[in-house]
């Protein structure tokens, strides 16, 4: 493995969750890894100013933090905190030297069926946080899930809809994740990333693998690269042919790679990401 192989690969730090944040940033450097998507929680459990520190001193590019989004509360009061909780996301974004805030837009709200209300609510909140986070030199990347996710976790299950929405503000305030976990099965997810380029509206590319049977609770089915059905080399040509540039993140939630030494599964993870999709 070369640096230039690992040239555009990012690890987003979930991962590798079981990492502190030290040793992440220790493991990066000795693996040649130069950049790494972080998460809200355990940036504040390390602190944000020590964070931004540990990564700068490492050389180490934020290349997007995770997660805000959960905009479809319809009390007002539960819409108000959220909004408050995207600004603070947006300002530790700005703070980790990041343009890219991963938005998951939240699910059904208890008793409703709403789906399309819950759309429209989420468009009313990226109305008032888009400028905002344009006015800090960041961007806000909407990510549709998986329609298993679609009920409890986010409305947005498709490229096309987030798109739809991200489309009613400037690119330079809200654009879309192009996460091959959750796309990889949808015909029209190729055209809609032609479109997305088109717009100049992809913020970030992540990479999983879908491997079955999925667990219970399914969160953490996300497989290792090259253990499941995804073309991954498809996926990144689209993208590519579609005008991204930017470094490609994975991002794994997986109770078996958790269990396992993280310097071992962040070594692993590299290489798989030089097999599958560079080579």
């Amino acid at each position: 493995m070369s640096d230039q192989d690992l040239s555009r690969f990012s690890i987003n730090q979930m991962t590798v969750k079981q990492l502190g944040m030290p040793e992440l940033v220790d493991a990066c450097g000795q693996l040649g890894i130069g950049n790494v998507g972080l998460w809200r929680e355990p940036v504040q459990s390390y602190g944000l100013d020590a964070t931004a520190k540990l990564v700068r001193d490492a050389g180490l590019t934020v290349t997007t933090l995770c997660r805000g989004g959960f905009l479809t509360a319809i009390d007002a009061g539960e819409r108000a905190k959220a909004l408050d909780d995207n600004r603070r996301a947006v300002d530790e974004a700005a703070a980790l030297g990041t343009d890219t805030l991963v938005l998951v837009s939240g699910g059904l709200p208890a008793g409703s069926k709403d789906l399309h209300g819950a759309r429209e609510r989420i468009a009313d909140a990226l109305g008032e946080l888009g400028p905002y986070a344009e006015s800090h030199g960041v961007r806000l990347a909407i990510e549709p899930l998986h329609p298993m996710y679609a009920s409890d976790r986010c409305v947005v299950s498709t490229l096309t809809q987030a798109l739809d929405l991200a489309e009613r503000f400037p690119a330079q305030q809200v654009g879309v994740t192009v996460d091959t976990y959750h796309i990889w099965w949808d015909d029209n997810a190729p055209a809609q990333i032609a479109r997305a380029g088109a717009g100049g509206r992809i913020h970030t590319f992540q990479l999983a693998d879908w491997t079955t049977p999925l667990p219970e609770g399914v969160l953490n089915g996300r497989g290792q690269i090259g253990d499941g059905a995804i073309d991954m080399r498809e996926w990144k040509a689209y993208v590519e042919a579609a005008g991204y540039t930017g470094a490609i993140e994975v991002e794994l939630f997986n109770d078996g790679l958790w269990a396992r030494d993280g310097r071992e599964v962040l070594a692993e993870t590299a290489e798989r990401f030089v097999e599958h999709v560079i080579r």
